[in-house]
């Protein structure tokens, strides 16, 4: 391949679609170092620049070179030369530590797929993922018997693929033996289907079934296939069977997945089944301290508590926001204050959610199975009343709205008959796992 002519191809379809600046900025002494079992690695000059093209380019860089190079699987940076600018120079805090960085340690084995940047030590565990964490301890002690399968579901940039890569790279370290691989369900999918093309459906099976643990990310998409949700079954029975650990992600709960097998379900319920939802400030809080540590950032607590507490979306979002921070602070060469920060981050801080009523109404009921007008009628259902409840604590909780006014829509009930009910399914929260995990799914939907 020639990686030169590749990556000239592709920068010009990069300057298409950005600013002449940020082209001359960002991409300036930039190459494509070599291609390895289809990663590319992208060689670029400094820390700085390879910080800011994976947070801010990296999803155009990625769809670029794939769009030209079909056999493309991942994309790395790697720093290629030592720039040192004036500011660098002068400036009185170290903020990055510009290092070469060999190949060999961003290298993804073929045999296993697993990032090795993936572990726990990098992983911060609060009460937002601890049953995830504590589960996958368990079946690092024991593979194969405890939780078989294991299911993780939650939202987008929340450490989903980071867990189930760390408790790959965890066993791999522990028994050196074992044979572990990671894949997204499309390359399961396509594999499968190329099987059948060839009529090698039996090397497929061996190629899969040899493992000691398969861990299979973002199953959510497998529920309109038929063929695969039944490959998929026979592979997974066959890892219980010899007691083989296989593990699972997903953006929704199974019971969600649109058109997956009853039987499927039943699998997936046999084992363990554990969400990640957002992270709460304490543990946004623990994060933004890990990344500076990890950088060499020093940044005033005040700073850091006000960006916990301003962004509280997603671990990528915070990433994000954090970085864009670091990068101001660079190029002004000094402390930045609070309200600096404060209108950096301006366009990262998600207004405070807004949602008619009757919207938040037709999401509970259509969770529920209920006609949405049904939770407005006086009646003591039992299956009603919580959905009415749910409504209430919804909207309560997450968008704000007022007592009264929840009274009010929700056919004309008192204001202190809505407080308890939003009471009374914020303490059911911390006893029923189920209630919590419809709840989340619910949120998801808002999205």
């Amino acid at each position: 391949m020639d990686t030169k002519q590749l990556w000239k191809n592709c920068l010009v379809e990069i300057e298409a679609g950005i600013s002449k600046a940020n082209f001359s900025t960002w991409f300036k002494n930039t190459s494509i170092l070599k291609e390895e079992t289809g990663i590319v690695y992208v060689g670029v000059p400094n820390e700085f620049v390879r910080d800011w093209l994976k947070n801010k380019y990296h999803k155009l860089i990625t769809k670029t070179i794939a769009d030209t190079y079909e056999n493309m699987r991942a994309v790395e940076y790697v720093i290629t030369k030592i720039e040192t600018s004036k500011q660098e120079i002068h400036k009185t805090n170290e903020i990055y530590i510009n290092k070469e960085l060999p190949l060999r340690d961003l290298y993804i084995n073929p045999d296993d797929n697993l990032n090795p940047r993936y572990r726990f030590d990098s992983f911060i565990v609060g009460t937002f993922n601890e049953l995830a964490y504590a589960a996958s301890q368990a079946i690092i002690e024991n593979p194969g018997t405890k939780y078989n399968p294991f299911f993780v579901y939650g939202g987008t940039g929340l450490g989903k693929t980071h867990l189930i890569q760390a408790i790959g790279n965890s066993i791999k370290e522990k028994n050196p033996n074992k044979k572990v691989h990671y894949l997204t369900l499309e390359k399961f999918a396509t594999d499968f289907i190329n099987s059948l093309q060839n009529n090698k459906a039996n090397s497929f099976k061996e190629k899969y079934r040899k493992y000691d643990l398969l861990i299979i990310d973002d199953i959510q998409f497998i529920g309109k296939m038929e063929k695969i949700q039944e490959e998929l079954f026979h592979t997974f029975n066959t890892f219980y069977e010899n007691n083989k650990q296989i593990i699972f992600s997903s953006d929704k709960h199974p019971n969600y997945i649109p058109e997956l097998a009853d039987r499927l379900k039943s699998r997936f319920a046999a084992g363990m089944i554990v969400d990640i939802s957002e992270p709460e400030y304490e543990s946004r809080l623990a994060i933004l301290k890990v990344k500076l540590k990890e950088l060499g950032v020093d940044l005033e607590q005040e700073i850091i508590e006000y960006v916990a507490g301003a962004i509280q979306g997603n671990i990528r979002e915070l990433e994000g926001s954090l970085n864009t921070i670091i990068c101001q602070y660079r190029l002004k060469n000094k402390a930045l204050s609070v309200s600096e920060v404060k209108n950096l981050l301006k366009n990262n801080i998600k207004p405070k959610k807004n949602v008619a009523i009757k919207d938040v109404v037709k999401t509970v009921g259509d969770y529920y199975s209920l006609e949405e007008s049904s939770i407005y009628e006086k009646t003591r259902r039992k299956e009603i009343v919580k959905a009415r409840q749910v409504v209430m604590y919804l909207l309560r909780e997450d968008f704000n709205v007022s007592y009264p006014l929840i009274g009010q829509k929700l056919g004309g009930k008192d204001h202190t008959t809505v407080i308890h009910s939003y009471l009374k399914i914020k303490a059911d929260l911390k006893n029923d796992p189920q209630l919590l995990q419809e709840i989340e799914q619910i949120r998801i939907m808002f999205k």
